[in-house]
């Protein structure tokens, strides 16, 4: 932990960040009224994010400092800017027609707002630091999206299981885990047992390339765009399969891929 602190940017500047209030010791907090208090705290129990128990409650009596009333404000402009244009979007761009059409079944975007983040004193990560689309690769996609949940595995499933001593077994434990966390389908398990047999290469790649001290060459950033556009692909695909067309279409959709005209029939579950 003292590494991490001479290392993070928020910890030298004398604040407290996310991961020290994560590690930070609170056996005095373990009470039934506290637990209950986490399990509805009304922000993050609406909408998320999801922190972990120590977050919450190393914060009750030390509310977070981290941003300012104008910061906190400022982020609150931004929700409302964005909830108006969703709004202008949604009435303009006729995506009820899209929720209505066989075609475009199961395929509307998922939005995760943090509600009344700051306020309270209790600070949360943000759910999407980055832009998923500027993610070169499945690890920092999964870093990036639903941000707050990946943290919350890291601290009470990847870690105890070993943590990156074992990442290549841990992966297919986590993700059957969100699978079924999603719900106990059988298209959301091939969904995350797809994603593990993408996830697999690409850890062994970045290994291999660490042990090289590859990193920071030319070739090695060449390289890395390439096959960023295959696991991204392969990303992609898993998603349809566990989110749209069910693990019984896979061969649909590999020759759908592979047609000259592209897709044609949209094939039932």
């Amino acid at each position: 932990m003292q590494k991490h602190i001479q290392r993070c940017r928020v910890c030298k500047s004398g604040k407290v960040c996310y991961q020290i209030l994560q590690e930070r010791n609170v056996t005095n907090d373990f009470t039934f009224t506290t637990y209950l208090c986490y399990l509805v705290y009304a922000p993050l129990y609406i909408a998320g994010p999801i922190i972990s128990f120590n977050v919450f409650a190393s914060q009750l009596d030390a509310p977070q400092n981290n941003y300012s009333i104008k910061e906190v404000t400022w982020y609150g402009l931004r929700w409302v800017f964005g909830l108006s244009l969703m709004e202008l979007m949604t009435h303009l761009l006729y995506y009820n027609a899209f929720a209505v059409s066989g075609s475009w079944k199961l395929l509307s975007a998922m939005d995760i707002f943090i509600v009344g983040y700051g306020i309270g004193g209790i600070e949360a990560p943000e759910n999407m630091p980055k832009c998923v689309n500027n993610c070169h690769n499945i690890e920092s996609f999964w870093k990036s999206w639903h941000a707050s949940f990946n943290k919350w595995i890291v601290r009470y499933m990847y870690i105890p299981l070993g943590g990156s001593q074992r990442k290549l077994l841990n992966i297919w434990v986590i993700f059957t885990f969100v699978a079924i966390w999603h719900d106990l389908e059988w298209k959301l398990l091939s969904w995350a047992w797809l994603t593990c047999l993408i996830f697999v290469p690409e850890l062994l790649v970045k290994s291999a390339a660490n042990a090289f001290e590859a990193e920071g060459g030319i070739i090695f950033r060449e390289l890395s765009a390439v096959a960023g556009a295959f696991t991204i692909t392969f990303l992609l695909g898993a998603n349809l399969v566990g989110y749209v067309i069910g693990p019984s279409n896979i061969y649909w959709l590999i020759s759908q891929f592979l047609s000259k005209e592209g897709p044609i029939i949209y094939p039932s579950p």
